[in-house]
């Protein structure tokens, strides 16, 4: 990135947009010459910040319509940070008006969406990239690690979930602004996929040799909300005894077509610790993050000091098998956007931006991800039945290029 630069628009300025935007402005070579938000008070926060972060070098002109944005910069590239609903039109828009898109993580509207996601950036030769953290977490990076290196031998089952007490965010999402309100007033199903999804994906090859080929879905009764309700605002807050559509807690199970199964949780509804319940088992051994997601415990059949005895990663694995991306001092300098994993995922989104590269998430792992919300909610629909997955690359994923030569590939380990 020290000799490419980037012109990034960004498109939502609420608690993460903010954040990120000034992260952004971190990674060597990139600008931000251009915010949007529909909330003039976000907006001119978001311009002011932008400045400043770019030490008055750059001249930050603020919109209130994303579209007048595209119409009159001169951008490279976007980063969206709106509302779940919206993340996929406004990508889609971006492409058109020649921007490579990165969007923040959330479930897709429809499965229609997601074709016209893949079409676009067909028909435009510019990339949309889903902009999910997780995949570069510390953790998930050195059993990516090890899987590549074959320390868990064929991977058959691997398990994850975004487990995460929202109740408060969720329910004053009118007062806070959040767009997480209407999703659980409305829809049934895996709301928020992409955390868990991404990582495992990325372990079995998905997209590239392997595919999502059915999935299936239950969701729990809905009770959390209301209970929080009454004990934090009372008979009076119009939204007491409201029916809420989303199941406290959704379990969905996708097949892949190399056999591998997958579990998932959504469980943002009832009192509980933070966990991604990041799972990996294979034939040599089996990987599982620990309840408050600060280590995990590892069992490799041979290589482990006690037969069927766990033991801790962190202590006795994680250093051996750091992925280079976490032994750089940037990586581990950026205490901000959860320990560095964020700075590393819009690091690799502006590299690809920069030199028109295929991103390491490219538009059909975005597409897949996402899916898993409509297609979710269409078996809980039918009672937990089974639906087909589509496969948005259309064949191509049988024999898929050779992704672009980045450290930041999450398909080969480069130093």
């Amino acid at each position: 990135m020290e000799e490419k630069t980037c012109r990034i628009g960004c498109i939502g300025l609420g608690g993460r947009g903010l954040s990120m935007t000034e992260l952004l402005l971190e990674v060597p070579g990139v600008t931000v010459p251009a915010v949007c938000d529909i909330i003039e008070e976000r907006l001119a926060k978001g311009v002011k910040s932008a400045e400043k972060k770019q030490k008055g070098k750059v001249t930050v002109r603020g919109y209130s319509d994303y579209k007048e944005m595209l119409q009159k910069e001169n951008l490279d590239a976007v980063y969206i940070a709106t509302t779940w609903t919206t993340h996929i039109p406004i990508a889609i828009d971006a492409m058109k008006a020649g921007c490579h898109a990165g969007l923040e993580a959330g479930g897709a509207s429809s499965l229609e969406e997601c074709f016209d996601l893949v079409k676009t950036s067909e028909e435009t030769g510019k990339f949309c990239m889903l902009l999910e953290n997780c995949c570069y977490d510390r953790k998930e990076l050195a059993v990516l690690n090890m899987v590549k290196q074959g320390l868990f031998g064929e991977i058959v089952h691997l398990e994850g979930g975004y487990r995460h007490d929202l109740r408060d965010e969720i329910v004053l999402g009118r007062e806070n602004k959040h767009g997480r309100l209407k999703n659980f007033m409305s829809r049934n199903g895996e709301l928020y996929p992409t955390h868990e999804i991404g990582p495992l994906s990325k372990l079995i090859g998905i997209n590239r040799g392997n595919r999502f080929i059915s999935l299936t879905s239950i969701s729990s009764k809905s009770r959390g909300l209301d209970q929080w309700i009454k004990d934090n605002k009372g008979e009076k807050y119009d939204l007491y005894g409201y029916n809420w559509n989303c199941g406290d807690v959704t379990s969905t199970f996708i097949k892949c077509a190399n056999g591998e199964t997958i579990t998932l949780h959504h469980d943002c509804c009832l009192p509980r610790p933070y966990s991604r319940e990041f799972t990996v088992q294979g034939t040599k051994g089996i990987f599982k993050e620990a309840p408050d997601d600060t280590d995990g415990v590892i069992y490799l059949e041979g290589i482990s000091k006690k037969r069927h005895k766990w033991e801790s990663f962190n202590e006795h694995y994680r250093k051996k098998y750091e992925h280079p991306l976490w032994k750089s001092d940037k990586t581990t300098s950026v205490t901000v956007g959860h320990g560095g994993m964020d700075y590393l995922i819009l690091a690799a989104f502006a590299e690809s931006a920069a030199v028109n590269g295929k991103p390491p998430i490219d538009v059909y792992d975005t597409a897949a991800w996402m899916a898993v919300t409509p297609l979710s909610e269409k078996s809980v629909a039918l009672g937990g039945a089974a639906v087909a997955f589509p496969d948005f690359t259309n064949g191509k994923w049988i024999n898929r290029e050779q992704p672009m030569r980045s450290k930041y590939s999450l398909d080969e380990i480069w130093e």
